[in-house]
């Protein structure tokens, strides 16, 4: 459905067409009619599916400008997803004249937010802790609140929010709408829905992954020494310029923004230890462009929204496989296509696994990108900053030429040094200060085909639902192989038989050491080879003749049942 199809005001369809939107995602398609027509609605939804659109210009369409009284709330887990609201509302009311809203969020002075509630909004968009703070001073009235927005509910709930939300709700008057989303539903979500919502109704955006269809996921093998240097090329070869990078935590958004930093790269972090004014500040940037790379851990990141941002790499694996959906979700929004690269060393594979097994997604492998490659789109960068800096400053560029003219006419260059050397150990010099120009081992290559196979035992089978395909993108994740390499699978009930080219033998057995599958612990062993028919029945069959001429039997397999006894 288009915007313009939609049952919102002249002013709100102008909005919209300003703002580049012309398809309505499937929440806003859903829910912005029945929002408008008063109902109570409970919408599931994933993150980064336009849910702020979809309450954001139902509430704008219904609002009475005249009026002075606060006619909505709406309730936000955190500083940073209450601030993106507003400016969303703001972005959508600006045909609106008369339109106020304010933000109220702990960590900022409350007698700056008590001077702006004077101006009387029409809107509030609050966390509940700080929220409830102005109701004890009655600097927020809720008596007229037309409709109440619960955004992000489970993440509320998770936070610890559940009796602020509850006094919050005991203060709205009852002839009110209510609207909540959430990504996931509990018991206590549906608790709340029980007591504070009338008839709802139920709006659930089925998807066949818990992930955004618009983000293509890639996962790379590398050393966890190698991953900046790794995710380096990445950015380089795709040249991306607005990048989000996650970390699990605040001593590795450090780490990763000082190597960043090292590399050239205009990067700041945001994590839980900062202050709310450094962490605005640092948003602010991004947003306006002004910072490349943004590296951040769940805590502070959780409900940032973000328009175009290129990618968005994983630098660990979270620790909650839902917070991977999180995370990818700030990229890919409003239809646009996005990238979310997750760096995996080896002690990560099973988390890897677990996310896929969770999110229902396709991770592809990706190759580490070829050095030589970054390297010429690396040089290229450093040229092409010269010649932006020399056409910048042409008059500080003439005086140095002077200067350099001049040291060159006293012969303290070597005359025989041509003119290319002394550009290209300029240029090497600055490559070496913004990069790791060291071959990284790249993925393992392929054996020649007259190369003989191994065949291998693993006490994994149909019984533990694993079937080929199973077992050959888990040798394939794990042993860091590509899946051709792994042939001849063959599954039994509690075991299988698979072989890989003999120089990747060990490289299988090191990675399924002391690891386990749904808390079996594995066991991968090398198997003998297995014999064809035709040499297992000669074998089995074979006799020889005793000194009279008669035909005896082999004594081998009877001396085997012994042993066996």
């Amino acid at each position: 459905m288009k915007f313009n199809e939609l049952p919102i005001n002249r002013s709100l369809i102008e909005a919209t067409v300003k703002l580049g939107f012309d398809e309505a995602t499937e929440i806003q398609e859903e829910v912005i009619p029945q929002a408008i027509s008063g109902v109570d609605i409970i919408a599931q939804a994933p993150t980064g599916t336009g849910k702020t659109c979809a309450f954001g210009l139902p509430i704008l369409n219904n609002i009475d400008e005249e009026d002075e009284s606060v006619q909505a709330l709406i309730l936000s887990p955190t500083r940073e997803l209450a601030l993106q609201i507003t400016n969303d509302l703001r972005d959508y009311a600006i045909y609106m004249e008369n339109i106020r809203i304010v933000t109220v969020y702990g960590g900022e002075s409350i007698d700056k937010q008590i001077n702006a509630l004077k101006k009387k909004p029409q809107i509030v968009v609050a966390t509940p802790g700080r929220l409830k703070d102005h109701l004890e001073r009655k600097t927020i009235r809720l008596k007229k609140i037309k409709t109440m927005v619960l955004d992000e509910a489970d993440e509320m709930l998770n936070m610890g929010f559940r009796e602020d939300i509850d006094d919050i709700l005991s203060q709205v008057k009852e002839e009110h709408q209510t609207l909540l989303f959430s990504a996931t539903f509990s018991s206590e979500i549906e608790k709340i829905c029980d007591e504070y919502l009338k008839e709802p109704l139920r709006i659930k955006i089925k998807s066949k992954s818990l992930t955004v269809d618009t983000v293509k996921q890639h996962y790379i093998m590398v050393k966890e020494k190698d991953k900046i240097e790794v995710m380096s090329r990445v950015i380089d070869l795709n040249a991306f310029e607005n990048v989000m990078v996650f970390c699990n935590t605040k001593r590795a958004v450090d780490d990763v923004t000082a190597g960043l930093m090292q590399r050239g790269y205009i990067v700041e972090g945001l994590h839980g230890d900062m202050r709310q004014m450094q962490r605005d500040r640092v948003m602010a940037r991004f947003r306006d462009g002004l910072i490349n790379v943004l590296v951040a851990s769940d805590v502070a990141a959780r409900g940032l929204d973000v328009e175009g941002v290129d990618a968005v790499i994983n630098y660990d694996i979270p620790e909650d496989e839902e917070y991977y959906i999180h995370r990818i979700g700030r990229t890919g929004r409003a239809k646009k296509e996005g990238l979310a690269i997750t760096l995996v060393n080896t002690n990560e594979k099973f988390r890897l696994r677990s996310v896929v097994n969770y999110t229902k997604a396709t991770i592809d492998k990706m190759e580490i990108p070829d050095l030589k490659q970054v390297l010429k789109i690396r040089i290229q960068r450093i040229i092409n900053n010269a010649i932006n800096e020399t056409m910048e400053n042409t008059i500080a560029v003439n005086q140095n030429k002077k200067l350099i003219n001049k040291i060159v006419s006293q012969e303290i260059i070597d005359k025989s040094i041509q003119a290319e050397d002394i550009i290209g150990g300029l240029i090497l010099m600055q490559l070496e200060q913004a990069t790791e120009v060291d071959e990284i081992i790249e993925s393992p290559k392929g054996v020649s085909k007259s190369a003989s196979n191994a065949r291998v035992f693993i006490n994994l089978g149909k019984s533990h639902k694993v079937r080929s395909n199973d077992l050959k993108e888990l040798v394939s994740m794990m042993a860091d192989i590509k899946r051709e390499k792994v042939k001849n699978i063959d599954c039994h009930d509690d075991f299988s038989f698979f072989e890989v080219p003999k120089e990747y033998l060990g490289q299988v057995l090191a990675a399924f050491a002391n690891e386990k599958y749904k808390n079996k612990r594995i066991i991968v062993e090398e198997a003998k080879a297995k014999e064809s028919k035709k040499s297992s029945s000669k074998k089995s069959g074979s006799s020889r003749k005793d000194s009279k001429g008669n035909s005896k039997k082999n004594s081998s397999s009877k001396n085997n049942r012994k042993t066996r006894k």
